[in-house]
């Protein structure tokens, strides 16, 4: 399968220290006075953990840029949930207490979530599910997951075939059981990994997305499936690199492909590196923009502008792309997340040399 860029929109932006600044964790935080022409309000932008380190180095201040600007005079509160549901749902409530007119809320546990749903509702608050469904939000903001798990799952399978292999094992690594998104790109991995020609040779379900736990059980599986194994699907990055890190350390070698998802810097070192397959870039500013814009329609009491609908929920959908050592240049560096120097330290200096990044 391939899923055409054409839809992503660029990623020119440097996120600064001072967006950073702006949202300090559980802080009340006003937008300097940039837009006029809205009513305003409190918007409270709750993320659900920072072992994926997009959401505090991405999420959070392309978000609060983008409220900035479309509202003058919207307030930010800000919380991360650090991977704890019980946290979310009292960061939630605190938010509404505060007074928050709308809550942007990406879910630690999707099905957990629906009793902030429930109470915000009760208050005639609306809720946007950002990245991650919530069954009852009034808006949904996200990329085709599916489509996500389609894409790793087939360029792993691509690669395999490139290298002349048409069997062997696969260990397949998916996200955390209470991640909605993660059943989503499990879903779209098998669809495409199940008719290969490849055997799943073992499967796990990583609890919180924990790199440690993903190494862990990488770990404990090499002694049954190391002989044959050719590829590692991974479902992030962070599982990813636990998954590389117990592959070097039980003496595999070459390592296999293993693919990512959310375009970390470490991940897109490994790829220049040769230790990581691929990972997915999602165009977090647009994502974060549809989110801002429509957390202000639905402060003034408007609709959301939305391309499509899930479960009954009004949704911008937007398509994942596929980053490999060849098109690095052209969609995290071209975009502005990496500068070729963030990538390109001295220790992947002569990596970087080899695969064209200058």
């Amino acid at each position: 399968m391939s899923v055409s860029p054409t839809r992503l929109v660029g990623l020119g932006v440097a996120v600064s220290a001072l967006a950073l600044s702006l949202v300090a964790c559980g802080s009340d935080d006003k937008p300097s006075d940039t837009a006029g022409g809205n009513a305003g309000g409190k918007v409270a932008l709750l993320l659900p953990e920072s072992k994926t380190t997009r959401y505090e180095s991405l999420d959070r201040p392309l978000f609060t840029e983008a409220l900035k600007t479309a509202c003058a005079n919207c307030e930010l509160i800000y919380s991360n949930a650090d991977q704890d549901a019980a946290k979310q749902q009292q960061q939630a409530e605190a938010a509404l207490t505060q007074g928050a007119k709308v809550l942007v809320l990406d879910p630690v546990d999707g099905k957990a979530a629906a009793a902030v749903v429930a109470s915000a509702k009760a208050q005639n608050v609306p809720v946007i599910a950002y990245d991650r469904f919530i069954e009852g939000a009034n808006y949904y903001v996200s990329f085709e997951n599916e489509a996500v798990g389609k894409l790793q799952a087939q360029t792993l399978v691509d690669n395999l075939k490139a290298a002349g292999k048409t069997s062997g094992n696969i260990a397949m690594i998916n996200g955390s059981p209470t991640d909605p998104n993660a059943a989503d790109f499990k879903k779209g991995a098998h669809s495409v990994l199940d008719g290969s020609g490849f055997k799943i040779a073992a499967e796990f379900d990583t609890p919180d997305w924990s790199p440690d736990k993903a190494q862990a059980w990488m770990e404990g599986q090499l002694s049954a499936i190391k002989a044959g194994l050719v590829g590692v699907y991974a479902a992030n990055d962070g599982t990813a690199g636990g998954a590389i890190a117990a592959l070097k350390g039980g003496g595999v070698k070459p390592l296999p492909p293993v693919t990512g998802q959310d375009s970390e810097l470490a991940a897109i070192q490994r790829i220049v590196s040769g230790d990581q397959a691929m990972t997915i870039y999602k165009a977090v500013k647009p994502q974060a923009e549809a989110a801002a814009k429509g957390a202000v329609a639905l402060v003034n009491g408007g609709k959301p502008e939305s391309t499509t609908d899930k479960s009954g929920v009004p949704s911008t959908i937007l398509d994942p792309v596929a980053v490999t050592k060849a098109n690095i240049n052209d969609t995290v560096v071209k975009d502005g997340i990496y500068k070729v120097s963030d990538i390109c330290t001295a220790s992947f200096a002569a990596a970087c040399a080899a695969a064209g990044l200058k």
